[in-house]
């Protein structure tokens, strides 16, 4: 079947937005309505959440240099005030929470900084971010009420002292988000960004949340957007909300109404009225994100859980539909950084969250480890960062053919990135939950200004799961590569394209000058164009100009590379044009960790949590009384050591010398705890504490749990396996 799509391009030049500002503008930065720009060229920034509170600041070096190595290129990071100011008058910046030392680390990792000042914040914070002096405060919060301004102008200034003037144009913040999910009170946001600047922090761009039809003062922020697969604002009988299965449809609509409704209505914002559909309302900017869900938190009454895939295809299908900023929440999970800094009911919000992790599932996990999805996006970053500044000058045109609907799941969902003479059709057939169908003998009909082109010859299946970005007419060098059935990853020095096969899909190339042909992983020659095609790019790793494989984690700061955890690494000569083995530290054996019951659990209440609209976590004294206790016999470890826990219940935590460092709400998957970061030393004693399950509880679980909730009823260790980590620079 022939599956047709028509570019179709802009109708009027380019038009500028008002930021930066006259005394805002550094960094080469500009912005259209149609792509950023450095230094005059279209750029597509890739924006990860990581939260410099939520880590030990002995990680921090660490976890920039594993964003960087992915692909990473702006480090976004809310500043908690929580847990800078425990009283009015008093801010601590020391250890983790020495924001200018944070940015300095940035610096040093080659990222720029997104800092989201708030003051509110959410970020399933105790009080969406307040102190508790501030929330008890007898104020309007979230207004321009001068008592509550007086509060946030010395906030400021402390804040502003310990950034010291990294917060000015030139500098590595390039951007400043004021407050979040503000959605009625435009007048306030020109407020914080006046009181902002007369604190002594600026830069080229100022930003706000927009989600939820959010008004938002024209021309003043810059509107960025969201979107999640899934979440736990959900309720817990509800099923996979329209509001998620829109993302993984081709659409030029980029609101997104469901985020955060639970807590708009809890704070007595109004509904969300129509949302913007295109980017046309968007005041002179193009179409960006800032929350792609990296993963998603866990509450007690709701538990998703998203596959790589899932999370993968929900970005991959927003740079499909035109988008000018990739940016993730989260991308690197963390952990509280002392107890009670959750969002609770108790507190007014509608959500108990685990008190201490924030793992989030995040492409980079709170203890180091990647996720499936770390690989997948890795490699949407490569091309971005190849082809970012073609990109920048292609419309998002979508195909004649779209979904019935959200419930459709037999559509092909593609798109169409083109300037009129090349692009790429990026193909995201995939979405969480649902399968997808197979889509059988696929053609492609891509009609450019001035010409037709219809691709592959031979006609192809496009398996369930395929992420896809196909070439189509793309020059390189004096070659052009009419189109391909495999994804554009990068170019390397020597014009050399990089083609990364899609799983299920034929390889068939064609060059202008030479005839279609299939071809099998390597490099070619074909109608004097390079073509390295890889069999698969999940081992794949583009640093800067370098292409290399490795089937552990590289670690980058723009210059040195760490391999760790591999048993394998390689790097592209372009040089040669062959694959050079690079030695990599032998990897540590797994020890499996005694795993004695010392005291067996008692019965949950039958009723416990189940009153009103969303469960309750069981309270401290519930769980005291009732979890099943562990002790942990450690074998001997040094260096940096991992636990991974495999368990089933439904609250667990773990505790060192008695105190509790980390906790989960049982979903199913691996809780892997760094020991150093919880303070655990080989002579500290370690326990686990398993709450079991009640067979009559209602909170929503994954479909994967139900094979185990026998043993969730029970209140069980499967295994815990003690890891260390081994790496070096190569």
């Amino acid at each position: 079947m022939i599956h047709v799509v028509r570019h179709r391009g802009w109708l009027i030049p380019p038009v500028p937005s008002r930021l930066p500002e006259p005394g805002d503008a550094g960094r080469g930065i500009t912005v259209t309505d149609r792509a950023l720009l450095h230094d005059g060229a279209p750029v597509v920034p890739v924006s990860g959440e990581i939260h410099f509170s939520r880590l030990p600041r002995e990680r921090w070096d660490e976890r920039l240099r594993q964003m960087r190595a992915s692909g990473v290129t702006l480090a976004s990071a809310y500043v908690l005030w929580l847990h800078h100011s425990p009283e009015r008058g008093v801010a601590h910046f020391d250890g983790a929470r020495d924001v200018g030392a944070f940015i300095d680390a940035c610096a040093a990792a080659g990222l720029d900084v997104v800092l989201r000042i708030g003051p509110w914040a959410h970020g399933e914070a105790r009080n969406g971010g307040f102190p508790d002096w501030v929330q008890a405060a007898d104020v309007e919060h979230r207004s321009d009420d001068p008592r509550y301004l007086e509060l946030v102008a010395q906030w400021f200034a402390q804040l502003a002292a310990n950034l010291d003037g990294r917060a000015r144009p030139g500098g590595p913040v390039i951007a400043i988000q004021l407050e979040n999910e503000l959605y009625d009170r435009p007048d306030h946001l020109v407020t914080l960004k006046r009181m902002a600047r007369d604190a002594g922090m600026s830069a080229p761009l100022w930003t706000a949340t927009a989600w939820g039809a959010a008004k938002l003062p024209l021309g003043e922020v810059m509107p960025l957007f969201g979107g999640y697969g899934d979440g736990f604002w959900a309720d817990p009988e509800d099923d996979w909300d329209p509001s998620f299965r829109a993302h993984y449809f081709p659409s030029h609509t980029w609101d997104d109404p469901g985020v955060g409704a639970d807590v708009r209505a809890a704070q007595g914002f109004a509904e969300a009225s129509s949302p913007a559909s295109d980017c046309t309302l968007l005041g002179g900017f193009p179409p960006a994100t800032c929350e792609l869900g990296g993963g998603m938190a866990t509450a007690y009454h709701r538990r998703p859980v998203l596959s790589g895939r899932d999370v993968a295809a929900l970005a991959h299908g927003k740079i499909g539909n035109g988008s000018a900023w990739q940016g993730y929440y989260m991308y690197v999970g963390g952990r509280n950084p002392a107890p009670a800094m959750q969002e609770t009911q108790a507190t007014g919000y509608p959500n108990d969250m685990t008190e201490f992790s924030y793992d989030f599932h995040a492409p980079i996990g709170q203890s180091g480890d990647l996720h499936a999805s770390a690989a997948l996006l890795r490699a949407q970053h490569a091309f971005l960062a190849a082809f970012g500044r073609r990109l920048g000058g292609m419309t998002s045109s979508l195909p004649d053919v779209l979904a019935s609907g959200l419930y459709d799941a037999a559509t092909l969902r593609w798109a169409l990135r083109s300037d009129g003479s090349e692009g790429f059709c990026i193909i995201t057939h995939h979405q969480p939950h649902v399968p997808v169908r197979a889509v059988p003998q696929v053609q492609l009909r891509v009609e450019l200004d001035d010409e037709t082109l219809i691709l592959p010859q031979t006609p192809v299946d496009i398996p369930p799961g395929t992420l896809a970005r196909w070439p189509v007419n793309l020059r390189i060098g004096d070659a052009r590569l009419r189109w391909a059935t495999a994804s554009a990853l990068t170019v390397l020095p020597g014009e050399i394209l990089v083609l990364a096969a899609d799983p299920g899909v034929p390889v068939e190339v064609a060059v202008e000058g030479a005839a279609p042909r299939r071809v099998q992983p390597g490099l070619h020659e074909v109608g004097g164009m390079a073509l390295l095609v890889l069999d698969d790019a999940t081992d794949a790793w583009v640093l800067g100009d370098q292409l290399w494989r490795c089937d552990g984690q590289l670690l980058w700061d723009g210059t040195h590379v760490e391999a760790r955890d591999a048993t394998r690494a390689r790097r592209f000569d372009p040089a040669v044009r062959r694959w050079v083995e690079v030695d990599v530290p032998p990897m540590r054996s797994l020890q499996a960790v005694g795993v004695r019951r010392m005291r067996s659990a008692g019965d949950p209440p039958a009723d416990h949590g189940f009153e009103g609209r969303r469960h309750s976590a069981p309270t401290p004294d519930v769980f005291d009384e009732l979890a099943a206790v562990f002790a942990l016999d450690m074998p001997a470890w040094t260096g940096d050591a991992l636990l991974d826990i495999d368990w089933a219940g439904d609250v667990a935590q773990l505790r060192v010398d008695g105190t509790t460092v980390d906790d989960r709400f049982w979903d199913w998957t691996c809780w892997s705890v760094s020991l150093a970061d919880v303070g655990a030393t080989p002579a500290s004693t370690l326990t686990l504490h398993v709450l079991p399950l009640s067979t009559r509880s209602t909170v929503h679980l994954p479909a994967a749990t139900r094979p185990l909730r026998q043993d969730a009823a029970r209140g069980v260790v499967a295994s815990v396996t003690l890891r260390e980590r081994s790496g070096r620079r190569v």
